[in-house]
C-alpha cells in the first residue's frame, strides 16, 4: 500500500513539474509606426509570473508555461497592446509588434516643479471629472471631496472652504478671474458653471496660505488652464441629465478649443417633495483662440455665453418629518408659479510675449456682462398635523392650518471690467513676479419681494395680528466700483532643498477708499530624498467690499463698508511613501485664522444674506488629512478628513463668541475605484461624503443667531462604467475601434441609500404661536446613464 501511494505521489510530482515549466518561448522585435526598434518595452503574461523587457534592437524573449495565453507589451508614451496566443503544442515562435503612440497619455502626467510646491496648491487629477458620478456634473463636485472643502447641496457647484463662504472663493480661468450669479437661491436654480471640464488641460487648488499673485479673497483660489491640446479631438457626451460637445482643433502656429453644453435636471427634481411641473433647461457655450505671431509673441482670444431658465409651477407637497414619538406631516396645495433666468457674455484677450528665455509678459483684458432675472409669485395652503399610533390604532390630529405667499420681483445686471498686465521672471535663484490691474463694476439692481405667513387661514391686508412679514423688500441701485490692485513677489531658493516665497499685495478700492497691504510668506523645506515636503505659510488676506456685501435685509447698500481682513498661519506635511501595495502620499495641514473684521452673513438655501451694517471679529482654526495613491493600478483613489471650528463674535449683541453659518466640525470623504468581474475594463467609481451639522440661525429674526442646526449631510454615490476600446481589452469592436479612440458607458446612482439630507427649514407657526420648522430636502434615488465618446485623434 505504501509503494502504492509513493507511486501516486510521484506521478502527481511529475505532472506538476511538467506543467511547470516553459512549453512555449516566444521571441521577437517591437517597433514603433516608423519601424524604429523600441526597447525598455515591457512584455508580461497576464495570470503568469513571467514577464521581460525589450533590449536596444527592440528584441524581447519571454516563456509561457500553458499553450493558451495573453502577452501585454507597455511602455509610457504608447499604446498597450493586448495579443492572444493558441498554439497546438509546446514549441517556439516569432511574435513581432508595432506599437504606436499614445497622444493622450501626457494628460494623465503630473508634474511637480519648485513653482507648484511654492503656490501651496494641490493638483487636480482631472482625469477623474468624467468618471466621478455627480448629479450637477458641474467641475467643483471634484473639489467636495478636497481637504479643507465643506458641502452641504449635490444641486450646488457652491463650496465652503475653512469656515469661510462661497464669497470668498477665487476661481481663475487662463488667469482671467471669473465672476458667478448673484440672484441664485435654491441649488436647483444653478446651472452650468464656467468651467468646462472637457476644455481642461489642469487645475489646481488651495485651501489657502496661497501666494501674493493671486487676487483679494479670504479663503481659496481655485486656478484652470485651457491650453494648447496635444492633438486634434472631438468628444461627445450624452446623459440623462444632458449633453456636451467639444472639439480641439491644433495647427501649426495656432489652435481652437471649443465647447456647447446642456443640461436638463428635471427627473432628478421629480424626486424632490414639491410635485409640479418643473422646466429647468441651461447652456453653455465657450471657444478659446490662440494664435502665435511670432515664436515671442502670441494672442489668445476666450469667449463665453452662459444661460439658464427655471420654470416650476407647483402642484402640492407632502413632508413628513420628526421624531419616533412624535411624526408630524404636511400637506400643501399650491397655486402660481416661479420663473427664473440669467444670461452671462464675457470675452478677454491675453497678450503674450517671451521677448527672453527668462522673462514673459501678459495683457489681459476681459469683459463680462450678467442679466439676472426672477418672477416668484406663489401661494400656498397647508395643513399640518401629527401622525399617531396608539395601540395600534393610527390617527391623525390637527396642528395648524394656513397659508402663505412668495413674491419676487427682481432684476440684476452686472458688468465687470478689467484690464492686468503681469510679468515673470527667473534669475539666477529667484523667480520675480509682478503685476497690476484695473478693475470697474457697475451694477444696477432693482429688487421687490415679500414672503408672508397666515397661521389663522387667511391672508388679509388688515390682519395684522394673524399674519407676519419677512423680508419685504422695495429699492432700486446704481452702485459703480473701482477697484486698483498691484503685486510683487519674489520666489529664491534658498539651498538645494529649502525655497522662500515673499510677496506683498496692494489695493485700493472707490468704495471703502482704503489702501490694503496684504504681505505673505511661504516657507517650503525638501527632505534629501525628496518623500517629504514641509510647508510654513503666514500672511494677511484683506478683502474689499463688493455688492454682495454691501447690501443688506433690505437691499440697501452700505456705502460705508470697509475691508474684511484676516490674519492666516499654517503649517503643512506632504509625506510620499510605500505601503499596501502602491505608492501613497500623505498630506496634513494644521491651520489658524484670526479675523479682526468679518461681515456677518446668514445662510438662505444657497443664498448669502449679508448683515451689511455689521461688523464681527473671528478666529477659525482646524485640521486636514488625506492620503492617496493607486490601490488598483491606474485608478486613483484617496481619503480625507477634515476637522475645524469657525466662530465670531458681533460686538455689541451681548451673545458672545457664537458659531459661524460654515462651521461645520468634521467633514469626511472617500473616492474609491476599483476593477470588476476580473475584466480591467469595467471599472467602479464609488464617491462617499459626510458633513457633520451646521448651525441655522432662528427664523425671521435678523439678529445673527446660532440656535438651530441643519442635520449632518451624509451621502453615497456610485458609477459603474466599461471603456469598449480600453488598452486592456482583450477584444476590440471593429467599428468602434475604427472610429473612435474611446468609447465608454456608465451607469450611475445618486444617493445609493436614498438618505434625506435637509438644505434649509420652511418655518410655520400654528395659532397657539408654537413655531414648526418644516426641512426641505435634496434629491433622493436617482438613476443615470451617459455614453463618453472620443473620436480618433489626429496630428496635424
Amino acid at each position: 500500500m505504501l509503494k502504492i501511494r509513493l507511486l501516486l505521489f510521484m506521478i502527481l510530482l511529475g505532472f506538476v513539474y511538467v506543467q511547470a515549466q516553459p512549453v512555449i518561448k516566444v521571441t521577437g522585435t517591437v517597433t514603433d509606426d516608423l519601424k524604429n526598434p523600441l526597447p525598455k518595452v515591457t512584455i508580461s503574461i497576464l495570470g503568469q509570473n513571467q514577464s521581460a523587457i525589450s533590449d536596444e534592437k527592440g528584441v524581447y524573449n519571454i516563456y509561457s508555461t500553458s499553450t493558451f495565453f495573453t502577452l501585454k507589451y507597455s511602455l509610457l508614451g504608447y499604446k498597450s497592446i493586448l495579443t492572444e496566443v493558441r498554439q497546438d503544442k509546446a514549441g517556439r515562435m516569432v511574435q513581432d509588434v508595432v506599437m504606436t503612440e499614445n497622444i493622450n497619455e501626457l494628460e494623465q502626467v503630473t508634474i511637480t516643479n519648485k513653482q507648484n510646491q511654492l503656490s501651496n496648491t494641490s493638483i487636480i487629477n482631472i482625469a477623474d471629472v468624467s468618471t466621478r458620478p455627480s448629479v450637477s456634473g458641474n467641475f467643483e463636485a471634484i473639489l467636495k471631496t478636497l481637504p479643507g472643502v465643506s458641502v452641504n447641496n449635490e444641486l450646488s457647484s457652491q463650496y465652503s472652504v475653512r469656515g469661510g463662504n462661497f464669497d470668498e472663493n477665487l476661481v481663475y480661468v487662463n488667469d482671467i478671474e471669473i465672476s458667478r450669479p448673484v440672484l441664485i437661491r435654491n441649488g436647483q436654480q444653478e446651472g452650468l458653471s464656467f468651467i468646462n471640464s472637457d476644455l481642461l488641460s489642469s487645475a489646481k487648488f488651495s485651501a489657502g496660505g496661497f501666494e501674493s499673485r493671486y487676487g483679494d479673497k479670504l479663503s481659496s483660489v481655485l486656478d484652470v488652464r485651457y491650453n494648447r491640446p496635444d492633438s486634434s479631438q472631438a468628444i461627445l457626451n450624452l446623459g440623462f441629465l444632458g449633453g456636451a460637445f467639444s472639439s480641439k482643433i491644433l495647427n501649426k502656429n495656432s489652435y481652437l478649443l471649443a465647447g456647447l453644453r446642456y443640461k436638463n435636471n428635471s427627473t432628478v427634481l421629480n424626486k424632490q417633495d414639491n410635485r409640479g411641473s418643473y422646466a429647468p433647461s441651461f447652456t453653455d457655450a465657450q471657444l478659446i483662440y490662440q494664435y502665435d505671431l511670432s515664436e515671442k509673441f502670441s494672442l489668445n482670444f476666450l469667449g463665453s455665453f452662459n444661460s439658464g431658465s427655471f420654470r416650476l409651477v407647483p402642484e402640492s407637497r407632502e413632508t413628513k418629518f420628526g421624531t419616533l414619538n412624535t411624526l408630524l406631516r404636511l400637506q400643501t396645495v399650491y397655486a402660481g408659479e416661479e420663473v427664473d433666468d440669467y444670461q452671462s457674455a464675457g470675452a478677454a484677450l491675453t497678450a503674450a510675449w517671451f521677448p527672453e528665455a527668462n522673462l514673459s509678459v501678459k495683457w489681459i483684458n476681459s469683459y463680462f456682462n450678467t442679466l439676472e432675472r426672477e418672477r416668484i409669485d406663489i401661494k400656498g395652503r397647508y395643513l399640518l398635523d401629527e401622525l399617531y399610533n396608539n395601540a395600534g390604532t393610527k390617527g391623525t390630529r390637527s396642528k395648524a392650518t394656513g397659508g402663505y405667499s412668495n413674491y419676487a420681483h427682481n432684476n440684476l445686471e452686472s458688468e465687470i471690467f478689467s484690464s492686468e498686465i503681469k510679468a515673470d521672471q527667473n534669475y539666477n535663484s529667484h523667480v520675480f513676479s509682478a503685476g497690476f490691474r484695473f478693475e470697474n463694476k457697475n451694477y444696477r439692481d432693482e429688487l421687490t419681494e415679500y414672503s408672508l405667513i397666515d397661521s389663522a387661514g387667511l391672508l388679509l391686508p388688515g390682519s395684522v395680528k394673524s399674519f407676519y412679514q419677512d423680508n419685504f423688500i422695495g429699492t432700486e441701485n446704481r452702485i459703480s466700483i473701482q477697484y486698483l490692485t498691484a503685486y510683487v513677489q519674489d520666489s529664491y531658493k534658498v539651498s538645494g532643498h529649502s525655497d522662500l516665497q515673499l510677496g506683498v499685495r496692494a489695493n485700493y478700492n472707490s468704495l471703502s477708499e482704503q489702501l490694503l497691504l496684504s504681505p505673505r510668506l511661504l516657507l517650503a523645506y525638501r527632505s534629501p530624498n525628496n518623500n517629504k515636503i514641509f510647508r510654513f505659510t503666514a500672511g494677511v488676506y484683506q478683502q474689499a467690499p463688493d455688492y454682495r456685501s454691501i447690501r443688506d435685509f433690505n437691499g440697501v447698500p452700505n456705502l460705508h463698508q470697509q475691508a474684511q481682513r484676516s490674519y492666516n498661519t499654517s503649517i503643512g506635511l506632504d509625506y510620499a511613501f510605500d505601503g499596501l501595495g502602491t505608492r501613497l502620499k500623505f498630506t496634513s495641514e494644521l491651520y489658524f485664522k484670526y479675523q479682526d473684521r468679518l461681515i456677518p452673513y446668514m445662510m438662505d438655501n444657497v443664498r448669502i444674506k449679508y448683515l451689511a451694517r455689521e461688523q464681527a471679529r473671528g478666529y477659525t482654526y482646524g485640521a486636514d488629512f488625506s492620503v492617496g495613491g493607486e490601490f488598483v493600478k491606474d485608478l486613483l483613489s484617496y481619503f480625507r478628513i477634515s476637522l475645524m471650528k469657525a466662530n465670531q463674535d458681533i460686538p455689541g449683541d451681548d451673545n458672545g463668541y457664537l458659531k459661524r453659518p460654515t462651521d461645520q466640525r468634521v467633514n469626511f470623504s472617500v473616492y474609491f475605484q476599483d476593477r470588476l468581474l476580473n475584466s480591467p475594463t469595467y471599472k467602479v467609481h464609488l464617491n462617499l461624503l459626510y458633513g457633520s451639522k451646521l448651525p441655522l440661525g432662528a427664523p425671521l429674526v435678523r439678529q445673527y443667531s446660532d440656535d438651530f442646526s441643519i442635520p449632518a449631510y451624509k451621502r453615497v454615490d456610485i458609477g459603474f462604467s466599461k471603456d469598449f476600446l480600453d488598452d486592456l481589452a482583450l477584444r476590440k469592436p471593429k467599428f468602434l475601434d475604427k472610429y473612435f479612440s474611446s468609447f465608454s458607458a456608465h451607469l450611475e446612482v445618486f444617493n445609493l441609500l436614498n438618505i434625506n439630507n435637509t438644505v434649509s427649514y420652511l418655518w410655520l407657526k400654528d395659532v397657539n404661536n408654537v413655531q414648526y420648522a418644516i426641512p426641505n430636502y435634496l434629491t433622493g434615488r436617482q438613476l443615470n446613464f451617459k455614453l463618453i465618446i472620443k473620436f480618433k485623434n489626429s496630428r496635424r
